[in-house]
């Protein structure tokens, strides 16, 4: 509780109040900046740079790492806010892993995307010891990019923050196939496990599975997660399911053991886009 007042008041001090009309009405704002040190200084810390990437407060002023000093008001008061909180975030600035590269969130796939259903995918199979053919997630379930470098444990756990639980389901063909066309045409969310080839106005022109074209009457082991099963982000994928499972696991209860095994055997965080939806004009 005490970390998360100190978490609301940070974010009441970084709203800007501006005058929305004559009675008094206000309306609220704020920009979002990149922790990247590019405009004090400041950067995300680990567990045992704190002061270097973020600075220190010495009575009423704040000593950014670029040099530059912010004497009173609220610059100070929200940065020793910021800094008195670390030590009880010491844990999760733990580096658990490396990439290679950043991965960054953009539709209709990515990398992260990619990298991110394909685990989902392997967790599900090895958990409910049934083949997987396909798995749909959203892209709003991905809250943050991978970063360059070191990933801390606070990474992953921003990266997948919601209680979604994993589930497994059977679905014909022609429902995947109602699901793929509701993607087309609304944008696309994330998808494993089929390749897909759509139009720029949001037609689905094919899917195919295993290399071979999506069958309307074929049923297809299917991995997603709880918010999908019945109205999140407007899809209703347990919908006709033949068997349904809601499993145990929330994401991160399978992300994170993922990502700790990479680095135990030695591995970084790497993926490449594979052309899994490919967008045409016509």
């Amino acid at each position: 509780m005490k970390k998360s007042l100190k978490i609301l008041l940070v974010a009441s001090c970084l709203l800007a109040l501006q005058p929305a009309g004559a009675r008094g009405k206000y309306s609220f704002s704020w920009t979002r900046s990149a922790v990247d040190g590019s405009r004090t200084g400041v950067r995300s810390s680990g567990a045992d740079d704190v002061e270097e990437a973020m600075g220190s407060v010495r009575g009423k002023k704040y000593y950014s790492p670029s040099g530059k000093v912010f004497k009173g008001g609220t610059v100070p008061a929200v940065a020793k806010i910021m800094l008195d909180v670390q030590p009880e975030m010491s844990e999760v600035k733990q580096v658990i892993a490396y990439s290679p590269e950043a991965m960054i969130r953009r539709k209709p796939e990515c990398a992260l995307s990619d990298w991110f259903i394909d685990a989902l995918m392997a967790g599900c199979e090895e958990i409910t010891g049934k083949k997987v053919h396909v798995g749909f997630t959203n892209f709003g379930g991905i809250r943050v990019d991978m970063p360059k470098g070191d990933v801390l444990l606070d990474d992953i756990m921003s990266m997948f923050p919601f209680k979604n639980n994993l589930c497994y389901l059977e679905l014909e063909g022609r429902d995947i196939r109602v699901i793929l066309e509701q993607m087309a045409s609304k944008g696309w969310q994330v998808i494993g496990g089929v390749r897909c080839t759509a139009t720029k106005d949001g037609r689905l022109l094919g899917a195919e599975i295993d290399g071979e074209p999506l069958d309307d009457d074929r049923v297809y082991g299917v991995a997603t997660i709880s918010f999908l099963l019945d109205g999140g982000d407007g899809y209703a994928i347990a919908k006709n399911a033949r068997t349904l499972e809601i499993l145990e696991p929330y994401i991160l209860d399978v992300m994170l053991p993922y990502v700790k095994k990479l680095t135990a055997e030695g591995r970084f965080i790497e993926y490449k886009a594979d052309g899994r939806v490919k967008i045409v004009k016509k």
